[in-house]
């Protein structure tokens, strides 16, 4: 944003991104400066609606739909921060409504990362030649796949974008299934992932979750999600929940299946 102080302003000058405008008229312009402030309240409003109706939601997503500046956003989330009315993390914002809010998957590979290469090692002994594996969208799933670089008798089906990078260059037999891009988990869902996955029979499915308890089983933050890890179990022959013990007596959601 440019700010000018004095008494002779430029004629044609170019505002804050909030309104995306120029304007030529001095006058004008104490006006459309008082129109950028008074916009605040209500972009708070907008916000905070969006972040709760969706649990989480990436900067980039909120700067999109609003049309505005990352600055602009920044400012609107701090303030509703200090309102305790969300929660700033890492590239963008949660609720602080739901009962358990899902990382931005930047921020899950390194929490626990000691921990989720134990349990993925641990996982290897139940992978044999020759069989057909499931990984979700996990990140101690995708810590196992990059433990499988060097297993070429294998073949791997994931929705994972990740998991499937990791295993572009080398490794097994890879399928990525398509369907429609889940960014914060970078995973793929919808009707055309559940349109592969019927037809695919897997030897073992090893999934991740967000909660875990005795009671309400596996659970996530997101529906499609949680539809997606459901089809996977139904088609797989033996499922290994690779989950830290962070994950144990939460509850997300959206129940994905039963322990």
């Amino acid at each position: 944003m440019l700010y000018i102080r004095g008494k002779y302003w430029p004629r044609k000058m170019v505002i804050d991104s909030d309104l995306r405008l120029l304007f030529y008229d001095y006058n004008r312009s104490h006006s459309i400066m008082a129109q950028s402030r008074n916009l605040a309240p209500q972009r708070w409003e907008l916000l905070r609606n969006l972040i709760r109706q969706r649990g989480i939601t990436r900067l980039d997503d909120l700067c999109r739909e609003l049309q505005v500046s990352p600055a602009t956003v920044r400012r609107d989330l701090d303030a509703l921060e200090r309102a305790g009315a969300i929660r700033r993390v890492h590239g963008g914002a949660v609720s602080v409504d739901g009962r358990l809010d899902e990382p931005l998957f930047d921020d899950k590979t390194s929490l626990a990362a000691k921990e989720k290469l134990r349990i993925a090692e641990a996982a290897l002994q139940f992978i044999a030649d020759a069989e057909t594996i499931y990984l979700d969208g996990g990140s101690t799933v995708l810590a196992l796949a990059r433990l499988l670089r060097e297993r070429t008798n294998l073949t791997v089906v994931t929705n994972s974008l990740r998991a499937a990078w990791e295993l572009a260059g080398r490794g097994p037999r890879l399928i990525l299934i398509g369907g429609e891009l889940r960014r914060l988990s970078q995973t793929m869902v919808g009707p055309l992932t559940r349109l592969v996955l019927q037809e695919l029979h897997l030897d073992k499915a090893f999934m991740g979750t967000i909660g875990m308890t005795s009671r309400e089983g596996l659970t996530t933050t997101d529906p499609g999600e949680a539809f997606t890890k459901r089809l996977v179990m139904e088609q797989a022959g033996q499922i290994i929940v690779l989950a830290d013990s962070s994950k144990a007596g939460k509850v997300a959601f959206a129940r994905a299946g039963s322990l």
